[in-house]
């Protein structure tokens, strides 16, 4: 059994073969149940969230990835999500691999945007707004750059120190001119593509403040009470999401709307399914705003557990 370690895992996942990966994964499917999905009540901070998602490629590989979200972490400097991956063979049950499930979780749901941001943001895009100083800012970053000819970042956080230290490690990282604002407003009135990885409970994007074109990818707000953006953004935009019957039930940027009417579940026009079968084109115009909802999927985690486990054993 390979001991896969977050270092190990990363250099493994390189983000254009993560993305093709992931592209394929979707084409082709995988049997996949519905997660578990427990609240766990930690004292004096808020629930922190239990998930398990199987998946499996019927005679190929099986995988289980088991999670925990722990918002209160923030205050200790350490990482929201700690995760692990098992990874077996789909003929025998035997164990193929045990991968770091925090670096696959952060790499893999950076693919599945940048994935979306292949079909959804202009082929021109060049800014980036980030709203979210987390985990997975940079590795959205470094997603989105793998797709589109990302030259400058913006980063906005509620900590303007923490989007200071994003922007220097992105600059530095990645080669391209990169700072934190405190003016979300008009950070987002110049955007190409805006990506948010946050635990917001109430809107941090308005729809007044998005031009014409842009492409709106949020990744953060996993359960139905959370939500990045106000109304107006999801009354102005085509909707897509990485999964529809995740998106609705899940997020509460589309699940909100819902609930209120101000949405109906076809307003979701496809999701990674549709997009990467070719049954639907993604954007279709330059001036149109789209909206990209992603809560994760267990078929995500599968695809970057095989990538990772295949790319460690030619290297072996």
């Amino acid at each position: 059994m390979l001991l896969l370690s977050a270092d190990e895992t990363r250099a493994n996942l390189p983000y254009p073969a993560l993305v093709e990966e992931l592209r394929q994964m979707f084409k082709t499917g995988c049997e996949m149940p519905l997660r578990h999905h427990h609240d766990v009540a930690v004292p004096g901070e808020p629930d922190a969230t239990l998930l398990l998602m199987p998946a499996w490629q019927p005679g190929a590989y099986v995988g289980v990835k088991l999670a925990s979200v722990f918002p209160g972490n923030s205050e200790r400097g350490l990482p929201a999500i700690s995760a692990s991956y098992v990874l077996s063979s789909g003929k025998t049950g035997e164990t193929l691999a045990l991968v770091d499930g925090g670096e696959l979780t952060a790499r893999r749901t950076a693919a599945a945007s940048a994935l979306a941001a292949d079909y959804l943001a202009r082929a021109d895009s060049e800014h980036l707004v980030m709203v979210g100083t987390g985990r997975l800012s940079l590795n959205l970053i470094a997603a989105h750059k793998a797709v589109r000819p990302i030259k400058s970042v913006a980063i906005w956080g509620r900590n303007p120190e923490k989007a200071e230290a994003i922007a220097k490690q992105a600059g530095e990282n990645f080669r391209i001119k990169a700072w934190a604002t405190t003016d979300l407003q008009s950070a987002c009135a110049e955007a190409d593509i805006v990506s948010a990885a946050t635990l917001s409970t109430s809107a941090l994007i308005k729809g007044d403040w998005l031009p014409e074109g842009v492409h709106v990818d949020l990744v953060g707000a996993f359960k139905p009470s959370m939500r990045e953006t106000d109304e107006i953004v999801i009354m102005k935009g085509c909707l897509f999401a990485d999964t529809r019957e995740g998106a609705l039930k899940e997020g509460g940027d589309y699940a909100i709307p819902l609930q209120e009417g101000t949405i109906t579940p076809d307003a979701i026009l496809a999701d990674l399914y549709d997009l990467c079968r070719g049954t639907h084109e993604g954007r279709r115009q330059d001036k149109e705003i789209t909206v990209f909802k992603s809560v994760g999927a267990a078929l995500e985690d599968l695809a970057g557990a095989i990538l990772a486990y295949k790319n460690a054993v030619s290297k072996a």
